[in-house]
């Protein structure tokens, strides 16, 4: 028995697996699985691990008993993947195998959650559109059948879609809750989270609200329009238009900006800013601005390596946003929006009013020393220095 095989036997008999995401198929048939999710489950009779199994057009499920399922995930990863992802309470694993079936073995700090053992079988259920509750719009967009199934192939869309109204019921109490709220969706796209917002908040929790989602394709706008509209959701508009350029309104008390690109991001927080928004929630994407300013001597190692330097860059664009947005009174969270095996944009910055003076100068000064010591000039301290203390250029 091969030393990997060993691990996943003594991992799954000893209750450590927390997920495990199996991926890239060995084999292209039209019937083969590309990609299975191992979670554990506690139901009447125990522990148990449920196989989420993927097709190209259809889920299925199988729940198994430690032994049986340590004997399936070995298969599997023999057989018919040649990757995976195996998140235990000790650490994250990583198994590449080669063409021969040889195993790279790459061990990284844990990330999961410990007790995720815990779950049980019918978690589904506490989502906050739960399947056999069909949502109007989820139907109409191609996400469930009229009896409120979720299309096998629009799974991950529909987790995506309960794992962002989950991040908002959060911080809905941050809003103000003894008037009509302003909300705005930068760059809302076909709109799935837009119409998801309007349902949490207006259908489910009663509340008013008026949502102007601003996208620049012509042809998606009028299309979230008209479907608006046949849901009969009069709080919701569509705008074609510019993020830096949208002058609209004067104040908003929540703005959704959601794989902006670049600086575009960042006009957006920073019209968030301006608004005086209670509520924030942004994924940023192609964070490309600082990529040709940061520069450090120590860091040159890492910094002459060009993907290296990309991902860097990238995840200290992010650190600046978090860091402004604090050091202008935001309460910041930095989440994983979806599973990174689906993309690796999956950084939600949420940030929520209520921040103190004399935090703010804290992290104004902790932000000032990041940014001089990595020669930045960002675009977002730009945009909201009439909210920062006066020294504002690199020093």
């Amino acid at each position: 028995m091969e030393k990997w095989q060993q691990d996943v036997r003594e991992w799954m008999n000893g209750s450590l697996v927390l997920q495990a995401t199996l991926s890239g198929p060995r084999r292209k048939k039209t019937d083969a699985l590309v990609r299975s999710v191992v979670r554990p489950v506690s139901l009447k009779d125990g522990l148990r691990y449920q196989f989420e199994h993927h097709t190209a057009n259809k889920v299925t499920h199988e729940n198994l008993e430690p032994p049986a399922a340590a004997d399936r995930l070995v298969g599997l990863l023999s057989d018919t993947f040649r990757q995976a992802l195996v998140k235990t309470e000790e650490a994250d694993v990583q198994l590449l195998f080669n063409k021969k079936g040889k195993a790279a073995v790459l061990r990284k700090p844990p990330t999961a959650v410990k007790g995720a053992a815990e779950r049980t079988h019918n978690r589904v259920k506490n989502r906050v559109i739960a399947e056999g509750e069909a949502a109007p719009f989820l139907v109409e967009l191609g996400i469930m059948t009229k009896d409120g199934k979720v299309h096998a192939q629009k799974q991950d869309k529909y987790r995506q879609i309960n794992r962002f109204l989950e991040m908002v019921q959060d911080v809905a109490d941050a809003l103000p809750q003894d008037r009509e709220l302003t909300i705005v969706d930068f760059g809302c796209g076909k709109s799935y989270l837009t119409f998801a917002l309007y349902h949490l908040l207006v259908v489910k929790r009663g509340m008013k609200v008026n949502i102007t989602g601003l996208d620049l394709k012509r042809d998606v706008i009028a299309l979230c329009t008209g479907l608006a509209a046949k849901l009969g959701y009069e709080g919701l508009r569509f705008l074609h238009g510019d993020i830096a350029e949208y002058e609209g309104l004067t104040k908003a008390d929540m703005v959704v900006t959601l794989h902006a690109c670049d600086t575009a991001t960042d006009a957006a927080l920073a019209k968030a800013v301006h608004w005086g928004a209670s509520v924030i929630l942004s994924v940023p994407c192609c964070q490309h601005e600082l990529f040709g300013q940061v520069k450090n001597d120590l860091l040159g190692p890492l910094l002459s390596h060009g993907l290296l330097k990309e991902r860097f860059a990238s995840l200290a664009t992010d650190a600046v946003r978090a860091q402004l947005l604090q050091a202008v009174g935001y309460k910041v969270q930095l989440l994983e929006f979806i599973d990174m095996e689906h993309t690796p944009k999956n950084i939600l910055i949420r940030a929520v009013t209520g921040g103190k003076p004399a935090i703010q100068a804290r992290h104004w000064e902790e932000y000032v020393h990041f940014r001089d010591g990595l020669n930045l000039s960002p675009y977002l301290e730009k945009a909201i220095s009439d909210f920062l203390p006066a020294e504002s250029g690199n020093g």
